[in-house]
């Protein structure tokens, strides 16, 4: 205590002005980010260090009324940006500069984090002009942390150009449970080791375009099929095997000085946590991600509104304050609650009654301000009002486009069929193209031009077919469950079938029939191009598979192709 008084001490001397009395503190003041975020605590009102912790989201393309009020009359910590505020990319930029001037207006001008999912791959909230990018399973299977790093860059310059100074990734949750929708392409495979090096890349590739890098979903989503949206998914992986498994990642982020974690909804029953979602638990926060891993940054919490939060803690209100008082610094909610809603009341009213809960947020709050005075200032910092000529001439990033491409064509696999691989538009025969994608076959056509194409339905199996006894090779573009019923009511015509995957290829192991299969990890633009490339030859598949085939299934490996998983190159 004595030498944090000397230090304020100091401050105080410093802001004296003639004339004037004490200057005010503010966030714009050129200390050490340490003394600076520590001065500003103590200039704080609990209800001001409280609304640090709360980051926000609204519905709309406009910013709703209330979310205006929380910045303005509470200065808020942060907003968050869902995919339904991102269709108009322009639009979008107009108003994160808006609701940062309004907290930049706050008495201390201290501006928000601006946060999103801009993951890469199937999880991109902010779309318009943004790039739709190969992803992280893509990453995973060309094996180059090169590749990682410049994914994590040129989504974080398109962010950067928005006013975004905060993604929430990477995702470094582990491909363990091949049945999880919820994960699938967005790990970089099985490997922990190899989620952990390239998700260490992808981070100093954001923190290299100015935005603040967040891993997740901490301490691990991929063993359980199950989405904490919905339900409390229960995890039944002891201790021992987190460390040496779903850890690993978190365990060489921290060394790496990661800024942010978030912690998720899941139930791990053999561990000291029990049912207590591992987002709720100062066990899974403060003894393992802070004490045995010795993680510094902030912790964030998923969404509390969803149930796999709610439903543990009895109310959003109950969820918050647990959620605080185990170890998170931010509590993030998808939706905005009325200035008096319960979930501020009964927290501002908990820190008049209970001191140990006000140290937790007012601690919580300083190592919020002591981030934003690190990242959020500076030459590389994002702006805070956003340049809107910049936004046109630069989304899509040119240089990103670029990048994705041959990302996507490093990453492209062939599974099997190196027999009759490559295939060209004079061996092909007549050729159907089978599939649900736009691009699928706009890319197609071209690839084979004169080909058939069917976008097919379960209620569509019997015209498939009927379409399918009149050419000599099926293309068939497969990403999910339905896909693979209707691939399979093709078996019996005899027809050479060359599966095109898209998305997560463990469907692949329930099709040993087919006489190809080339996989992708994604339904971007650029990934439809490199894998008709690949099929024609024109381009070497060089991407290795970044999990190994089931047990006993019939594999890529009895083709030849290796499909070990791989240190990253």
């Amino acid at each position: 205590m004595s030498r944090l008084r000397g230090i304020l001490l100091s401050l105080v001397f410093l802001y004296i002005c003639p004339g004037n009395g004490l200057f005010s503190l503010t966030f714009t003041q050129a200390e050490d980010p340490r003394v600076l975020a520590a001065a500003l605590i103590e200039e704080m009102s609990d209800e001001e260090a409280l609304a640090q912790t709360f980051m926000l989201g609204w519905v709309g393309a406009e910013p709703s009324p209330l979310i205006i009020n929380w910045i303005r009359d509470r200065n808020i910590g942060g907003i968050k940006i869902f995919g339904w505020n991102t269709e108009d990319t322009r639009r979008l930029a107009e108003t994160v500069g808006v609701l940062q001037q309004l907290a930049l207006k706050t008495r201390l001008n201290i501006p928000l984090f601006v946060a999103t999912d801009q993951e890469g791959g199937w999880i991109r909230h902010v779309k318009g002009a943004t790039s739709e990018t190969p992803g992280n399973m893509a990453i995973g299977a060309s094996g180059y942390p090169r590749d990682a790093y410049y994914a994590g860059y040129y989504i974080a310059r398109e962010l950067a150009v928005l006013g975004i100074n905060m993604n929430f990734a990477p995702t470094v949750d582990l491909y363990t449970n091949r049945d999880s929708s919820l994960i699938g392409t967005r790990a970089f495979g099985e490997d922990p080791v190899q989620a952990g090096i390239l998700g260490a890349a992808f981070v100093k590739g954001q923190q290299a375009a100015g935005v603040i890098a967040t891993a997740k979903h901490y301490p691990g989503h991929g063993d359980t099929d199950l989405d904490s949206h919905g339900v409390l998914p229960r995890i039944n992986a002891t201790v021992e095997a987190l460390w040496d498994r779903e850890l690993i990642p978190y365990r060489l982020l921290a060394r790496e000085g990661i800024p942010a974690i978030m912690s998720g909804h899941l139930a791990f029953p053999n561990t000291q946590a029990g049912m207590i979602p591992a987002s709720l638990s100062s066990w899974f926060l403060q003894d393992i991600l802070r004490d045995r891993i010795r993680f510094e940054g902030l912790i964030i919490t998923d969404d509390l509104m969803m149930n796999g939060a709610t439903a543990s803690a009895g109310s959003v209100s109950q969820a918050a304050k647990q959620a605080l008082l185990a170890g998170n610094d931010i509590i993030m909610f998808s939706s905005t609650p009325n200035l008096n809603d319960r979930v501020w009341t009964y927290l501002a009213a908990s820190m008049k009654e209970e001191p140990g809960f006000r140290s937790r947020v007012r601690d919580a709050a300083r190592r919020i301000l002591e981030t934003k005075l690190r990242y959020l200032r500076g030459e590389k910092a994002v702006p805070y009002i956003p340049d809107l000529r910049k936004v046109e001439a630069n989304l899509p990033d040119p240089e990103g486009t670029a990048f994705f491409l041959d990302l996507a064509a490093r990453s492209v696999t062939i599974l099997s069929g190196e027999e009759i691989l490559p295939l060209t538009a004079e061996n092909a025969g007549k050729v159907l193209l089978a599939g649900n994608y736009t691009d699928f076959f706009t890319t197609g056509r071209i690839a084979f031009p004169g080909a058939r194409s069917y976008w097919y339905s379960l209620e569509g199996i019997a015209e498939l077919r009927d379409y399918a006894r009149d050419v000599d090779t099926i293309i068939f573009c497969l990403s999910d469950e339905e896909g693979l019923t209707i691939l399979n009511s093709l078996k019996s015509l005899g027809k050479r079938v060359i599966v095109f995957s898209v998305l997560s290829p463990v469907y692949l192991d329930k099709v040993s029939w087919v006489e190809g299969a080339v996989a992708v990890y994604s339904y971007a633009p650029e990934s439809f191009t490199a894998g008709f490339s690949a099929i024609l030859g024109r381009i070497p598949a060089q991407g290795r598979l970044p999990f190994p085939p089931k047990a006993g299934a019939s594999s890529p490996a009895s083709t030849g192709v290796s499909t070990r998983v791989s240190t990253p190159r």
